[in-house]
């Protein structure tokens, strides 16, 4: 993705041309993990032109989407959702990855307040969301939306940073380095030291 690409605000156009005046990109991280919350973003942009690469935070170093944080959170009018560990062991992982997002939507919309306008909604995969606007799902929609790239990097980043404040409280999990992932490290601090309270209880630690 580049900051000239087209192709990358090609949804938010087409939206825009129907007469949406607001395209709201929504993401999440953290559905995999072991351990710790879902984090969602939902993003709308002031501003198209990015100095600092925007694109699927996977695909960026850590410097990267911290530079692009900053820059996204001075650019656009945004909302978080975050969903801990025994909420996903209550309502399972896909539901609690649709609330983060519905109340990433929600804290956005609060924002706006009445300069809302006509709104149209963009989602990273296949999720639906009950929010009361219209919204379409996007497969690989961090790598062909700034709007939900820039939604992608918010999440990963505070995510992130909940993981690394974990690490200090629950040490010898390594946290701070995999961020709850199952990596062979974390599995094997799982069994040298059981499971901590942000475990997942639900998931498989095998």
């Amino acid at each position: 993705m580049t900051q000239t690409d087209p192709r990358v605000l090609y949804f938010e156009h087409k939206l825009k041309k129907q007469g949406i005046k607001c395209v709201i990109g929504v993401d999440e991280a953290g559905r995999g993990p072991l351990a710790g919350p879902v984090v969602a973003a939902a993003v709308l942009l002031k501003a198209n032109r990015f100095r600092n690469r925007i694109d699927d935070s996977k695909k960026l170093t850590p410097l990267a989407r911290e530079r692009a944080f900053f820059e996204i959170i001075d650019k656009c009018v945004f909302g978080v959702g975050i969903v801990n560990e025994k909420a996903i062991d209550r309502i399972n992982i896909l539901q609690a990855t649709r609330l983060a997002m519905e109340q990433a939507v929600a804290v956005l919309l609060d924002k706006l307040g009445r300069r809302r306008g006509s709104i149209h909604i963009i989602v990273d995969g296949n999720m639906g969301l009950d929010t009361g606007y219209a919204s379409t799902p996007i497969i690989n929609g961090d790598a062909r939306s700034k709007s939900i790239a820039s939604a992608s990097i918010l999440a990963k980043v505070i995510r992130d940073q909940i993981m690394d404040f974990y690490d200090g409280v629950y040490p010898g999990y390594g946290f701070i380095k995999h961020k709850g992932y199952p990596t062979r490290a974390h599995v094997g601090a799982i069994r040298r030291l059981g499971v901590s309270p942000i475990h997942r209880k639900s998931f498989s630690f095998d």
